[in-house]
């Protein structure tokens, strides 16, 4: 057997860059729960509304930058232009005295998060191999998850530090986010643009259409996903109600984000040489796993069991799914096919926030793992109807 070849520089460079502002986000975004609840008093249905409509508003921004990425060939400055944007807002936690603040940096934060993410994904399959795109996404992944499990790291040594001074904590996390911008600025070359046809309008329904029944599988797999995946925000929200000190609370996104990388890159390869589909359905039967350990954790080491099983279903599901929208668009759209794919997501990780944030005040945290467990199994018959490879 041949030994895979080496995945481009861009490719590691892109995952560098995700790398550090992921360290910069997740040093705010592992603590922002509690900020949110115990610093500032909101409750648990607020947070459950800023995370639904942060994540959601990345995820539908997506729609247009990927397809004005299509439009002028070009990809880098765009991707630049929201990572920028997503450093530019870190200052504003760290200024924040109330809840609204902090919605309109998280806000912000994810706009840039949704105009940088569908030009990334597509250079990344621009500059890719077919035969090697299950490991370039699980690369880039794998190291955007390693600044996802070093942020809140960073952030319970400082907490400890510095006697919970949460924004202490987020004015140091302004120094990555920084950072990852000037190395995308000077670090990344893409390729000139290829001759084929561009959309003539930066976004049409008519086109997105036109993606094709293999896509649009794969977005309602991923759509089912997302409803059964509510936000992260609650596993930290449920390590405090078992009772974890306010300082370590971000050990759940460690750890939860450790098991992830290291899961993230294999599955990659391994879905390159043996297809997608049975490593998909495995990691949505972990989620339901992780849902139902969670619901009934009352001690740290249960829920440390089920942050774990809860990485391993991101690992072994979110680059895949990228991979697979990246072979089924047509190449001068796939800008707009990552566009459209995280649009679809976001509309269902809306809902399950909200829902979760309601569930969590009105009928308590165990029934937000509940209904988790329940339509994480929904979605695993979804994905096996909808995802086929055979679908036209």
């Amino acid at each position: 057997m041949s030994s895979p070849s080496p995945l481009p520089r861009t490719v590691w460079v892109l995952g560098f860059v995700s790398l550090l502002m992921d360290i910069s986000s997740e040093m705010i975004h592992g603590l922002l729960p509690l900020y949110l609840t115990v610093g500032l008093g909101a409750s648990a249905l607020a947070v459950g509304v800023i995370e639904g409509v942060a994540e959601a508003t990345a995820l539908a921004v997506k729609v247009f930058s990927g397809t004005l990425s299509d439009a002028l060939g070009r990809r880098k400055w765009i991707a630049a232009a929201g990572y920028g944007l997503g450093a530019a807002a870190k200052p504003l936690f760290a200024l924040a005295s109330g809840a609204g603040l902090v919605f309109a940096a998280r806000f912000i934060d994810r706009v840039g998060k949704g105009i940088r993410g569908a030009p990334r994904d597509a250079l990344i399959a621009d500059v890719t191999p077919l035969a090697a795109r299950g490991a370039a996404y699980g690369l880039r992944q794998s190291l955007d998850t390693v600044g996802a499990f070093t942020g809140p790291l960073l952030a319970m040594a400082l907490m400890l530090a510095w006697s919970n001074d949460f924004r202490a904590v987020f004015w140091v996390a302004v120094i990555p986010g920084a950072a990852a911008f000037l190395l995308i600025a000077f670090a990344v070359r893409e390729p000139a643009p290829s001759g084929g046809a561009k959309p003539a309008v930066p976004f049409s329904w008519r086109a997105a259409r036109g993606l094709g029944g293999a896509f649009w599988g794969i977005a309602a797999a991923g759509a089912a996903l997302s409803l059964a995946r509510f936000s992260e925000a609650f596993l930290v929200l449920r390590a405090e109600n078992v009772g974890v000190a306010l300082a370590y609370a971000p050990l759940v996104m460690v750890g939860m984000n450790a098991v992830f990388a290291l899961v993230a890159y294999p599955a990659g390869r391994l879905a390159d040489r043996l297809g997608p589909q049975g490593l998909l359905a495995a990691g949505t039967a972990m989620l339901v796993a992780a849902d139902l350990v969670l619901a009934f954790a009352a001690n740290a080491l249960a829920l440390a069991a089920g942050v774990a099983l809860w990485g391993l279903h991101m690992g072994l599901t979110q680059g895949l799914l990228a991979a697979m929208v990246a072979a089924k668009a047509p190449p001068e759209r796939r800008g707009t096919a990552f566009g459209v794919y995280n649009l679809a997501c976001g509309a269902a990780l809306l809902a399950a926030s909200v829902l979760a944030g309601a569930l969590w005040q009105f009928a308590g945290p165990r029934s937000v793992f509940l209904a988790g467990a329940a339509l994480a199994a929904v979605a695993i018959i979804v994905m096996r109807v909808a995802a086929r490879p055979d679908r036209a």
